[in-house]
């Protein structure tokens, strides 16, 4: 069974009566249909749709678990603080559990609710993400390949906070965003994204004859910048790029490069979206 230690993961609690109306009103995850047992992503988001914080959520004995990066887990929780007010909800950072993920398994989740399935993933990978007392160390590179497979981005490595829509990294390709529950902070732009298709920025796989660049390198065609190289595994990768652009390297036949390497781009699998089409091809 493949499995890794997930280092810079941090666990935050949110418990209280009202714990899941209070996360449902603010975060972009749909909490009503969230099975006991599944592993969801979501993110809060700032009144101009960016996203500030990701996370994985899924549901707790008492209340909701949401795995998030160590370094903002503090800020994330001062944040969810100030949206408090005199709800009956307690925020709390459990500073000793381990993160780890294991897949291709064909064990269940626990009845502890210390293991649960990420439905980021195909279900037939069985993809699992422990916590607690860990034992599991693994391979942290076949899990970073794993993601490539799959278009899974996470950040810092595959976008920066504050600095992508739900959109650009896929979110509404894998449950990541609702566009049916009521209102939560930055809605209104998300769904005018969504309603208009008005995203020009994605998540894309990078496949490459030979080792890529480091991450950061600048993905460009003549000289014009499509986007930029995120995780990357030996040969494949995950860049965020300008979709429109990427259309029209492909369609004109310019190679596409990161560095000065050629390669190529293409839509990950199970993904709904599409190129844009010209009004010649419509």
């Amino acid at each position: 069974m493949p499995s890794a230690l997930l280092n810079g993961r941090a666990i935050l609690n949110v418990t209280g009566e009202e714990a899941e109306s209070f996360l449902q009103n603010l975060i972009t995850t749909d909490l009503d249909n969230l099975q006991r047992g599944k592993l969801r992503p979501g993110a809060l988001l700032s009144p101009q749709g960016k996203i500030m914080f990701e996370f994985l959520i899924s549901r707790s004995a008492d209340g909701l678990r949401l795995d998030i990066l160590q370094s903002v887990i503090d800020d994330f929780a001062k944040r969810l603080s100030l949206y408090k007010l005199r709800a009956k909800v307690q925020i709390s950072i459990d500073s000793e559990s381990l993160v780890a993920v294991s897949w291709g398994s064909e064990s269940s989740v626990s009845e502890s609710d210390s293991t649960v399935r990420d439905e980021r993933f195909p279900g037939d990978l069985n993809v699992c993400r422990h916590n607690g007392d860990t034992a599991i160390n693994g391979d942290a590179d076949a899990w970073t390949r794993l993601r490539i497979a799959h278009g899974v981005a996470e950040a810092p490595i595959d976008y920066a906070l504050g600095d992508a829509f739900p959109h650009d990294i896929n979110f509404d390709q894998i449950n990541g965003v609702s566009f049916k529950k009521g209102c939560f902070i930055g809605q209104e732009v998300v769904s005018r994204m969504q309603h208009r298709g008005t995203a020009r920025r994605r998540i894309l796989i990078v496949d490459s004859p030979v080792d890529l660049p480091p991450t950061g390198t600048s993905i460009t065609a003549n000289g014009r910048e499509l986007g930029t190289l995120g995780s990357a595994a030996g040969r494949s990768g995950l860049a965020l790029v300008r979709i429109d652009r990427v259309k029209d390297a492909i369609d004109s036949e310019t190679p596409i490069l990161a560095g000065d390497i050629a390669i190529d781009l293409a839509i990950p699998p199970e993904h709904r979206f599409t190129f844009p089409v010209t009004a010649q091809e419509a």
